[in-house]
């Protein structure tokens, strides 16, 4: 097993974790989440090109999110590439 399967691995047991403390999240919103958490990505562009999904779903996705207003917050959008910056408000660490 190489490091980036293991990686890989552990990202979606971490994610698979998530959901299941808040079955309310999505894939994707638990994705996000972990993804800021290991500070692998805390914007909607990098989160969309690092994971492989269309902007326009880890935008969606990501302001659900921030509508519930216990996870994340925008902390900015950029007007131009509609790219928007959030930040934790839960900051605990994933799970092992």
């Amino acid at each position: 097993m190489t490091d980036e399967t293991s990686d890989a691995e552990r990202f979606l047991a971490l994610v698979a974790s998530a959901q299941e403390r808040d079955p309310a999240l999505t894939s994707i919103q638990a994705a996000i989440l972990i993804a800021a958490q290991l500070d692998i990505a805390r914007d909607s562009r990098s989160f969309a090109r690092i994971f492989g999904v269309e902007h326009a779903l880890a935008l969606r996705e990501l302001n659900a999110l921030a509508e519930r207003g216990d996870a994340v917050k925008i902390a900015r959008r950029d007007a131009r590439t509609l790219r928007s910056f959030y930040d934790i408000i839960d900051s605990r660490p994933p799970a092992p």
